[in-house]
């Protein structure tokens, strides 16, 4: 098929264009126009008069597959404490409005122009349900980042002080046995350690039966991760999640990765200072100050947003001590095959309390401060700052200084006193929301297909009706277009997409390790796990046939531009 957006301002900061053009794509790519100049040579023209089209929306860090998901749908779904606003009268269920299901997942995305998500934690053990689950997500490209920092091998090389060459060609099997684009570290050594009765973990506390530290943990995967050719950065939850002050940890961190790529996620979860009548103040400041002396240094926010959400985290250490302030009053702590933790929390932020309402700010403040859009990433840690539906709200607080310093005024008075959000000045453009949620996110995940409006790139694209209330904007596109399909136009859903293993398989690394060292690891792995590490590889035919996944071994060994 031969499709045309026309009339449209094409804004994409990736190739430098902004101006009114016409867009052609033929079945699932971006072509030149060259000599199709007559827009009556299309089999579907799209107007989009007065309209922005951008590629379609990346988001690097969404639960959205796996078994965490199951077991908050599981502790809460028969909840009738659970009030939330109506927001779709269409879902009468409340809790599907902060943790949908999977088809509803899909919808909500592509409702609002995404049409790629990545869940940042997959573990080894449980990677097929994560990519069956994501598999569904039909309409949706997905990805995974495989989990690692606490499983005894990993913990038990590093100890061993082996070579660096042999922990890479662990890292790299797991990130291909599970089918996975990046590598992910939760509370580096942390979980494993509260297996042993440890409730608190620094980045430089040894472990109490391997003796390594977080740092170690956090510079040796680092490496890994830099030396077997993945494009993303180590994907780094890092120590004290929450905890007043915890902003020393995370520059702790930074420092632990020796100058090599590193991604600190949710960091506003990490950027707490001690000081005040509270016991907690913003460490915003402090977190961009320590990204301009290191340029290796990215950040999503994991921003938070007020009212009934709940919090899933492999980090077991802070969910177990986090489970007092569940609501309502119910909590599932996990352990997972002895290879890592799970955190089922439900929460509830509240506008009138202090803390939440700094956390709050602290989010936007992060998202203000740093000047560069393509090294800060939308993101609310679905659903544990807020569910993905708040994004277009969200836009709307960073682009409109007016309508931020009006709900800035509504939050706990001695929480808006101690921000600095009321002295910023800065708007969000269109071209730094373009960035922050297109290109940003496709560079440093080596999209080089996605991302962009380029001659050759995946027609995956979102075409919004220019208001100059964002939310409303963001909220419905007038069209959008997933792997060259229309399936939304003037907001509304159009017949179901192509699945996904003709237009949507999930993005896989291609990394390379020494077959030899492999029996090591089994044996090493025999010793502390609780079946032969050779099934957690997902085999060709589960891959194709099980999961309906392609596998496209996405070329990360080649940097994306």
């Amino acid at each position: 098929m031969l499709m045309v957006i026309t009339g449209g301002r094409i804004l994409d900061p990736a190739t430098g264009i902004d101006r009114i053009a016409d867009l052609w794509i033929k079945d699932n790519r971006i072509i030149d126009s060259g000599s199709l100049v007559d827009t009556g040579a299309a089999d579907r023209i799209l107007h989009a008069d007065g309209c922005v089209v951008m590629a379609g929306g990346i988001d690097i860090h969404t639960h959205i597959g796996g078994g965490k998901l199951s077991l908050a749908r599981m502790l809460l779904n028969d909840d009738d404490s659970i009030v939330v606003p109506p927001v779709e009268a269409a879902i009468d269920n409340p809790v599907e409005r902060f943790l949908p299901t999977v088809t509803q997942t899909a919808g909500r995305y592509l409702d609002m122009g995404y049409t790629t998500c990545f869940e940042p934690a997959v573990i080894p053990c449980n990677a097929r349900a994560s990519h069956a689950e994501m598999s569904q997500l039909d309409g949706l490209t997905t990805g995974g980042y495989c989990l690692l920092g606490n499983d005894d091998v990993l913990m038990r090389l590093i100890a061993a002080d082996s070579p660096q060459s042999l922990i890479n060609d662990y890292v790299a099997w797991m990130v291909a046995a599970t089918r996975c684009i990046a590598v992910k570290v939760v509370n580096p050594g942390g979980i494993n350690a509260f297996k042993f009765g440890v409730r608190e973990m620094d980045v430089d506390t040894p472990h109490p039966h391997y003796g390594v530290t977080p740092g170690q943990i956090i510079r040796t995967l680092c490496r890994a991760v830099h030396e077997i050719g993945l494009v993303h950065p180590l994907h780094v939850h890092c120590s004290n999640l929450g905890v007043p002050g915890n902003i020393r940890s995370t520059l702790a961190t930074i420092a632990a990765a020796d100058g090599l790529p590193i991604h600190l996620t949710h960091a506003q979860f990490h950027c707490y200072g001690d000081d005040g009548a509270y016991g907690m103040s913003s460490a915003a400041t402090r977190l961009v100050d320590a990204m301009n002396r290191h340029p290796n240094v990215t950040i999503d926010v994991g921003q938070i947003m007020f009212g009934q959400t709940v919090t899933i985290s492999a980090d077991s250490m802070h969910q177990y001590e986090n489970r007092r302030h569940a609501k309502p009053r119910k909590t599932a702590l996990v352990d997972i095959e002895c290879e890592a933790g799970c955190g089922v929390v439900p929460f509830r932020y509240r506008r009138k309390q202090f803390v939440h309402s700094l956390q709050w700010a602290i989010g936007l403040e992060l998202f203000l401060m740093i000047d560069d859009p393509s090294r800060v990433f939308l993101t609310t840690d679905h659903p544990n700052g807020a569910p993905f539906t708040t994004y277009p709200h969200l836009l709307r607080l960073l682009g409109d200084r007016s309508f931020r310093e009006t709900a800035l005024a509504e939050i706990q008075v001695d929480a808006a006193a101690s921000s600095q959000l009321g002295g910023i000045d800065r708007q969000y453009s269109l071209n730094d929301i373009a960035i922050m949620t297109r290109q940003g996110p496709a560079r440093i995940l080596g999209l080089s297909d996605r991302g962009h409006l380029a001659v050759g790139a995946v027609a995956d694209i979102a075409v919004y009706q220019i208001d100059s209330n964002l939310e409303t904007m963001f909220s419905r596109p007038l069209h959008v277009i997933s792997g060259g399909r229309l399936v939304r136009s003037g907001g509304v859903a159009l017949d179901p997409p192509i699945s996904k293993p003709e237009l949507h398989p999930a993005l896989v690394a291609d990394v390379r390790y020494d077959a030899d060292s492999v029996k090591q690891f089994q044996r090493m792995y025999r010793d502390n796990g609780t079946f032969a590490m050779n099934r957690l590889a997902i085999s060709d035919c589960e891959w194709n046939e099980s999961l309906r996944c392609q596998d496209i071994a996405t070329k990360l060994r080649e940097r994306s531009r």
